[in-house]
């Protein structure tokens, strides 16, 4: 029987844990706990991503859109102060869905380098 992501994954969110047993529904055991260990030290938690665009309303722009590997992003918030601080309000609306996408990605790459190291 394969181990719970639940279990395996502290903090997962409902759309994440769907996504992420859609991903891993084909792996063995043995890739599923490669796969999880390195998705555990890749991905983000909301609350993180929230931190960092409270942080970024009242400190330095743009923390939030660094930690979501969008450094393009954190530039120009950092020099246009969050667009003005919108940019910045419209994140900490939608750190969730920041959140979820830097995972999807986080989830790809883990299962690349899960399959590349066979």
């Amino acid at each position: 029987m394969k181990p719970n992501l639940i279990i395996l994954i502290p903090s997962i969110g409902g759309e994440e844990l769907v996504y992420l047993q859609h991903l891993t529904s084909e792996l063995p055991e043995d890739k599923l706990m490669s796969f999880v260990a390195l998705y555990n030290g890749k991905r983000r938690k909301a609350d993180q991503v929230l931190l960092g665009c409270v942080l970024g309303f009242v400190c330095v722009a743009g923390i939030q859109r660094f930690m979501v590997g969008q450094t393009g992003m954190g530039l120009l918030y950092l020099f246009t102060g969050g667009l003005c601080f919108i940019g910045t309000i419209v994140d900490i609306i939608n750190h969730k869905r920041l959140t979820f996408e830097y995972n999807e990605k986080m989830a790809r790459e883990s299962m690349a380098m899960v399959y590349a190291y066979q």
